[in-house]
């Protein structure tokens, strides 16, 4: 569940993005001096549409890991009933999402423009619909629950600083992990268990008795086409053996495949079929 953005990507100019004030290498959250950007976008360059959003790309980079059966994982978010809205339910269809949207006409579709020059991309999302879903409308129905209901693994996007929030006041990373890992649980019947990604640093996990460092995958350099994602395709690649009951080591070595796979294409996209074994 998370919100769901039809990405809009397209190599554009410099002129574009002076139009717009954007810097060449940015993500930002659009503004009222942004709203005809994403039409001017449409019109005068060549884009490509795919489904996006945090959430929807690890569920997307799931699915591709999982590969069969199709429809694997479902996607609950809230879209606008507009073109836009039907070509996020198509690219989703591709990606052989099980995609519920719930439907509103307040708001539009939700956005995400990729201005590409060279190396460079700045994002712009425009979150929109994404922001208006209603759980008594939508999650609630009979038909939508019976699929809460049914499925093994739950993942709820939810970003906080959270060392700070909490008042761990650490810097040090694995002990942010390992205090996390302490905090208190309501089910005591399982333990938990905390991942950290950070970039090309080590992945970092905490159990109940040990917190233990995971290099990731080394890329060379030049390679390396875009490193947006890359956090969304190892949430992907480690719910897909997660699903399988596999252990948590090889959940992560998965999200180091799936992220390594991603940083070295435009956008969250992926070849047609996995090479992990």
């Amino acid at each position: 569940m998370g919100n769901p953005l039809l990405d809009i990507c397209a190599v554009v100019d410099k002129d574009f993005l002076d139009k717009y004030g954007l810097k060449p290498n940015d993500q930002i959250l659009a503004e009222e001096k942004h709203k005809e950007l994403f039409e001017e976008l449409v019109k005068k360059f060549k884009v490509e549409y795919h489904a996006g959003g945090s959430t929807q790309n690890s569920v997307k980079v799931a699915q591709w890991m999982i590969q069969r059966p199709h429809k694997a994982a479902t996607f609950f978010g809230c879209i606008g009933k507009d073109k836009f809205g039907e070509i996020l339910k198509k690219k989703a269809e591709e990606a052989h999402v099980d995609a519920h949207y719930y439907e509103q006409s307040e708001q539009p579709t939700g956005t995400c423009a990729a201005c590409i020059t060279s190396d460079n991309r700045s994002l712009v999302a425009n979150l929109a619909a994404a922001n208006c879903y209603k759980k008594e409308k939508h999650l609630d129905l009979e038909k939508n629950w019976k699929l809460v209901e049914k499925a093994k693994v739950y993942y709820i996007a939810e970003a906080a600083t959270f060392a700070r929030e909490q008042g761990f006041e650490t810097e040090d990373i694995k002990e942010i992990a390992r205090k996390t890992q302490a905090l208190p649980k309501v089910n005591t019947k399982r333990q938990r268990i905390v991942v950290f990604t950070q970039g090309k640093d080590d992945t970092i996990l905490a159990t109940e008795n040990e917190v233990t460092t995971f290099p990731v995958l080394v890329s060379d350099q030049s390679e390396i086409v875009d490193t947006n994602g890359a956090g969304d395709a190892f949430v992907g690649g480690f719910l897909s053996q997660l699903v399988y009951d596999r252990p948590v080591t090889e959940c992560i070595r998965a999200g180091h495949y799936a992220a390594s796979v991603i940083i070295k294409r435009s956008g969250c996209t992926f070849p047609e079929k996995p090479d992990f074994h």
